[in-house]
C-alpha cells in the first residue's frame, strides 16, 4: 500500500518496510508483563529502551484488557498514562506516541499532552471517541473485539471470522468519516484474541493480507498471545519469543503495515529481512 497514515502533523510512509509499534503497559495485571513497569518514571525508562531498539511507535495503555480482567475506573486510567506521556517519550520525536485507551476523556487529555495516536479496542464505541480523534487530527486504530474483556474469551463463536471482523472493521471505518475523521489517518486491527479461539486467530492471520482492501494501513497484535503458547507448548507468556516473531514476521510477508509487539529488538531484526524479500527494498 502506498501513500501514508497520517497522525497529527506526523507521517508514516506505508509500503517501505513494516512498522513496529512497542508497548508499553502502565498496568499491574497486563498479561506478560504487568507491574513491571508500573510506575511512570520505570514505564518511561522502558519506552526509552523500545525506542532505542528500533520502536516506531510507542503504545502507552493505563488498562489490561487480558481475557477475564476487569475495566478500570477512568480516573485511574489517565492517572497511569498521562505522567508518562508527559514524563517523556516525546523528548525522543523519532517515534509517534499512541494512547491505548477506549474512553474519550483519557484519549482527549492523552492528545492534549502530546500524544499522536489514539488506539481504540472498543473502535469509537465511545460515543465522543471520534470526535476529539477528529479534533485534534490525530491518528487512530480501530480495533475489532468480541463482547468486553472480562467474558470475550467465554466460547465466542463465528459463522465465518474473516468476513465478520472485516465487515465490522469496513463499517467502523465508514463511521469514523462520516464523523469528520480524514481515511489517510485511520488503521485497523483484526485484534487477534480479543473474542477470538485459536482457529479463529490462525483463519484471520491467513487471510490478513485481505484486510488491506478496507484501504487503510492494517496493525496487527500477536506478540506472547495465548494462541502461540496453544502452537508451541509455551505457558509463559514471556517464553513465547520465537513464535511472536514468527507470527510478525508472516504479518510482514501478507503486506500488513504495523505489528505491535513487546520484544522490539528481536522483531525489528527480523523485519528488516523479510522486508527486504518481500518488499524488494533493501
Amino acid at each position: 500500500m502506498d501513500g501514508v497514515w497520517r497522525c497529527r502533523d506526523r507521517e508514516l510512509p506505508l509500503g517501505e518496510r513494516t512498522f513496529v509499534m512497542g508497548i508499553v503497559n502502565v498496568t499491574p495485571d497486563s498479561f506478560s508483563d504487568g507491574g513491571m513497569f508500573d510506575h511512570a518514571e520505570a514505564a518511561v525508562k522502558h519506552g526509552l529502551q523500545l525506542l532505542e531498539e528500533g520502536a516506531d511507535v510507542l503504545d502507552v495503555g493505563g488498562e489490561s484488557t487480558r481475557p477475564g480482567s476487569d475495566p478500570v475506573d477512568e480516573e485511574e486510567e489517565r492517572a497511569r498514562v498521562l505522567p508518562v506521556i508527559e514524563g517523556h517519550l516525546l523528548e525522543a520525536p523519532v517515534a509517534l506516541v499512541s494512547v491505548g485507551s477506549r474512553e474519550a476523556a483519557v484519549a482527549r487529555e492523552a492528545l492534549a499532552a502530546g500524544a499522536d495516536v489514539v488506539n481504540d479496542i472498543g473502535a469509537g464505541a465511545d460515543p465522543d471517541m471520534f470526535g476529539v480523534v477528529a479534533s485534534a487530527s490525530a491518528g487512530m486504530v480501530l480495533m475489532h473485539m468480541r463482547g468486553e474483556p472480562k467474558t470475550m474469551q467465554v466460547d465466542p463463536h463465528y459463522d465465518d471470522v474473516v468476513t465478520e471482523v472485516r465487515g465490522f472493521l469496513g463499517e467502523r471505518l465508514e463511521a469514523a468519516v462520516a464523523a469528520g475523521i480524514g481515511r489517510d489517518r485511520l488503521c485497523v486491527d483484526p485484534g487477534i484474541g480479543f473474542g477470538k479461539n485459536l482457529v479463529h486467530n490462525l483463519a484471520l492471520l491467513r487471510s490478513i493480507g485481505s484486510f488491506r482492501e478496507l484501504g487503510v494501513p492494517v496493525l496487527v497484535g500477536v506478540s506472547r498471545k495465548r494462541f502461540i503458547g496453544e502452537l508451541s507448548g509455551e505457558n509463559d507468556p514471556a517464553g513465547r519469543l520465537e513464535g511472536s516473531v514468527a507470527a510478525a514476521v508472516w504479518c510482514a510477508s501478507q503486506g500488513v503495515e504495523v505489528v505491535r509487539v513487546h520484544d522490539v529488538g528481536a522483531t525489528v531484526g527480523a523485519l528488516r529481512v523479510v522486508d527486504a524479500i518481500a518488499r524488494e527494498r533493501p
